[in-house]
């Protein structure tokens, strides 16, 4: 049986959840609304003075995201597996790689949406500007970290009963150099100070390519199982 082209499999599944979510609009809300609530939350609850808000607001930035991106792949994931789509893709003669690539494509779009709508209302609400150019650049590179590992997890634990629980319980610790870095990197870039926020920058590239490849890898390995 011939394969299908790696390329054009991993952009044939993103495309097909990135038109589903579209249409259905019920990943994307439900993130949002959770996001928006959660930093609503963050700013009654923290009283703080504007030299701590501007180091408080990456924190709270990439506490919301990551959150909202478990709830995503949690619900992402069910109905995949609830609509027999996983197994699908499997049985399908393309790479495994290219089901993660795919995979991962759509829920790191659907967490940098989440992100940018996060973003002029963390501005507003902390009386910071976190609408730069770079700070979009760290938006994506923090996504991706992100949506590498619970894509890889959502996989691995989509067929057992308590994946809502368990999601969240592996993922954490986990994603949590990626959260340390791109928070550094954030509190950076509002900081204004350029040499710390390009070093924060390139460590979090680097964790994002060794995840990526790890990921990639390990994908391969609990398809076949």
């Amino acid at each position: 049986m011939i394969k299908t082209p790696f390329f054009r499999a991993a952009v044939a599944i993103a495309r097909k959840d990135i038109r589903a979510e579209f249409r259905s609009r019920e990943l994307i809300s439900l993130m949002g609304l959770f996001a928006l609530l959660s930093i609503l939350v963050f700013s009654f609850a923290l009283e703080l003075n504007r030299e701590v808000r501007v180091e408080a607001v990456g924190g709270v930035l990439w506490v919301t995201i990551l959150f909202a991106s478990i709830l995503g792949l949690n619900r992402s994931m069910t109905m995949e597996r609830e609509g027999g789509g996983m197994d699908a893709l499997l049985l399908a003669p393309i790479d495994r790689a290219a089901v993660f690539v795919g995979k991962l494509a759509a829920n790191g779009l659907f967490a940098l949406l989440v992100g940018v709508f996060l973003m002029p209302i963390l501005s507003a609400l902390y009386n910071v500007s976190l609408l730069q150019p770079v700070m979009f650049g760290a938006l994506a590179l923090g996504t991706f970290g992100l949506a590498t590992i619970g894509t890889l997890l959502a996989a691995l634990i989509g067929a057992t009963r308590a994946r809502e629980s368990l999601l969240p319980v592996l993922m954490l610790p986990l994603a949590l150099p990626i959260l340390i870095t791109v928070t550094r990197a954030t509190n950076a870039i509002l900081s204004g100070t350029v040499a710390d926020s390009g070093a924060w920058l390139s460590g979090l590239l680097v964790v994002d390519i060794v995840y990526a490849v790890m990921c990639a890898w390990l994908f391969e390995i609990v398809a076949e199982e």
